[in-house]
């Protein structure tokens, strides 16, 4: 039978909230945890398991700047586009009508704010959108694809 030995340490009583706490969920005993701790620091492999960390959190990072960077080109080409679009078939407004429009500009405008500050409230992300978008249209189109080669004469 292992004997252990008795140890009174002192803890600041946020950190002493903390061991109550993951006690609590390991259902283990606090001196447990403790144990567990104290352990974990005087071991010789420490150093590989915290590079381990290390490396998995670096991953997980490099995996999240790819998807940002995804969604930046996305966004680049989608603004582009717009804006291509829109200059192309946009012809100019004479003198008359300019005051009008600008007028209707800053409502439809206010109406853009409005609606983009209600979606990033919810949480939805257009390019997330998109990207869902995709692969169901080009499914679709596959299908209807597939149905036009089975109708052609032989």
């Amino acid at each position: 039978m292992q004997t252990k030995t008795r140890m009174n340490v002192y803890f600041e009583p946020a950190l002493l909230k903390q061991v109550e706490a993951l006690a609590l969920r390991r259902n283990v005993s606090k001196s447990a945890v403790i144990e567990a701790a104290v352990a974990s620091f005087l071991s010789e492999d420490s150093a590989e398991r915290l590079e381990a960390v290390f490396a998995r959190r670096m991953d997980r990072l490099g995996r999240q700047i790819d998807c940002m960077d995804q969604d930046l080109a996305i966004l680049g080409e989608t603004v582009s586009l717009f804006i291509r679009f829109w200059l192309t078939i946009t012809p100019p407004l004479p003198e008359s009508a300019q005051a009008s429009a600008r007028a209707k500009g800053l409502e439809r405008f206010e109406g853009f704010v409005q609606a983009l500050g209600r979606r990033l409230a919810r949480g939805d992300r257009f390019i997330k959108e998109v990207s869902r978008d995709i692969p169901a249209a080009r499914a679709t189109e596959a299908e209807s694809t597939v149905g036009d080669n089975n109708d052609a004469p032989v």
